[in-house]
């Protein structure tokens, strides 16, 4: 199949997919997402980014997995731990231009992968850095620390509590179904301030983001 019919199919299902939903997505955003899943797909091939190896499920188990998030996010400046290939914070950057979004990994090959989709892409709200996220220690706190598929959320809140700003920070796991062992075992120095039913089109099985906070304590 060659490859303007592979790119014109995919875009064919990003639309289809997308009107299942309330996001506002304009060409060129739709383009950089379609785009984004065939880099993901050539690169994959040769450095195991993800397990999903057909695009069309990428669409929407990666991306409209990702955008879901989108309506959840408040603030300005964000950091996708263990962010793998990008994920969420691609989508949302594409989603989000006027957010920063800084893109953790501790793999050399998914930041080099991050800065080679930041550069063809020409996404200029991605700053991605290859580090520990323990070790990551940032100038300034964030509005959102967001992790998917990274870690159980007491961990989560373990390594990355020194990343959200103290005056309204917060912390978005991505979840499957709702974990509420997870939850019952959370620190007492947090708190759980939301969760959200996410609706995922064609994606089987249950999503949850869970949004907690750093109490005063």
């Amino acid at each position: 199949m060659n490859s303007s019919l592979v790119n014109h199919n995919l875009r064919d299902k990003l639309d289809s997919l997308l009107s299942q939903t309330d996001l506002v997505v304009n060409d060129l955003q739709r383009d950089q997402l379609v785009g984004y899943v065939l880099m993901l797909d050539k690169w994959n091939k040769a450095y195991n980014l993800t397990s999903v190896r057909n695009p069309m499920d990428m669409l929407v188990r990666h991306i409209l997995d990702s955008l879901v998030v989108s309506p959840y996010l408040t603030g300005s400046r964000f950091i996708d731990v263990g962010t793998g290939p990008g994920l969420p914070g691609i989508p949302l950057a594409i989603l989000n231009p006027e957010m920063a979004f800084t893109l953790l990994d501790s793999l050399g090959k998914r930041i080099r992968f991050i800065k080679q989709v930041v550069h063809e892409l020409e996404i200029s709200n991605v700053t991605p850095i290859q580090s520990r996220v323990e070790e990551f220690d940032p100038e300034h706190g964030f509005d959102g620390v967001i992790s998917r598929a990274f870690a159980s959320i007491t961990d989560m809140v373990e390594w990355c509590h020194h990343l959200p700003k103290l005056d309204g920070g917060i912390f978005l796991a991505l979840k499957g179904q709702l974990p509420e062992d997870e939850i019952a075992q959370l620190p007492k120095a947090f708190a759980v301030i939301d969760i959200k039913v996410l609706q995922v089109p064609e994606l089987e099985g249950d999503r949850h983001l869970v949004l907690l906070e750093k109490k005063e304590l």
